[in-house]
């Protein structure tokens, strides 16, 4: 993997809040290496170690979008879901922001079923054919196309297992990032103070909790993909 040089500003981070931690007594051990300070019982991330990473992450993906590879973005909090879905909407990523369901990706013939029920009911929807329907039944299949449509929206054009699964907020995603692990799917994963940075394949050490701070760590990420995919492009 070619390394490439990734302008990575820590006054831009400091803004955002990227070096914010959670309290000190919430930490987890495994975190030490990746925090320089404790100001007012607030943990400190080290920016510098951050920028690292978060390189070597724009590496990653570069090199993987190069090559046609597929990318899934989880981020399921609140304050963080809009910025997932307009990160990946941006390069054409698939992305989760309601709620991970369980299985989504260990139980992948599942998934697909409901991605296929999802795909005709959007159909019938768009030809007109759930209005023809008697009331009831059409009620019916609107509901759960309104469900399909909030909790595999963001994946409704995926036919296979990603290549490279981005997750924010470790904790939070911790399902989704055990369905990684189990098939042997490639991780990035934003580690805030109380995380494990040993989980992931590679970790980022970030506020996970900031809209800012997310928004920041998922456009160089983004941004990144946007140029392997455009490099691709230009050596064909």
């Amino acid at each position: 993997m070619t390394k490439r040089y990734w302008k990575i500003d820590l006054e831009e981070m400091i803004k955002a809040g990227v070096h914010l931690g959670h309290g000190a007594r919430k930490w987890n051990p495994r975190m030490a290496p990746y925090i320089s300070a404790n100001r007012k019982g607030i943990h400190i991330t080290n920016l510098t170690r951050t920028a690292r990473f978060l390189s070597e992450a724009c590496n990653l993906v570069f090199d993987a979008a190069s090559r046609g590879k597929h990318f899934l973005i989880v981020g399921t909090e609140k304050e963080v879901a809009s910025s997932v879905a307009s990160a990946a909407i941006r390069t054409r990523c698939h992305y989760v922001n309601k709620k991970w369901i369980g299985g989504m990706l260990t139980n992948w013939s599942t998934t697909e079923r409901r991605l296929s029920k999802f795909r005709d009911l959007r159909a019938e929807q768009k030809t007109g054919k759930l209005n023809r329907l008697p009331k009831k039944d059409a009620a019916i299949l609107k509901r759960q196309l309104s469900h399909l449509q909030r909790y595999l929206g963001g994946i409704k054009y995926m036919t296979r297992l990603p290549d490279i699964v981005i997750i924010v907020d470790q904790q939070k995603e911790y399902t989704a990032l055990r369905e990684c692990l189990i098939l042997g799917i490639p991780t990035i994963c934003l580690i805030d103070t109380n995380c494990d940075p040993d989980l992931a394949d590679l970790s980022i050490p970030a506020n996970d909790d900031a809209r800012a701070s997310v928004r920041l760590i998922l456009n160089k990420l983004v941004s990144a993909i946007c140029k392997g995919r455009s490099s691709s492009i230009r050596n064909r």
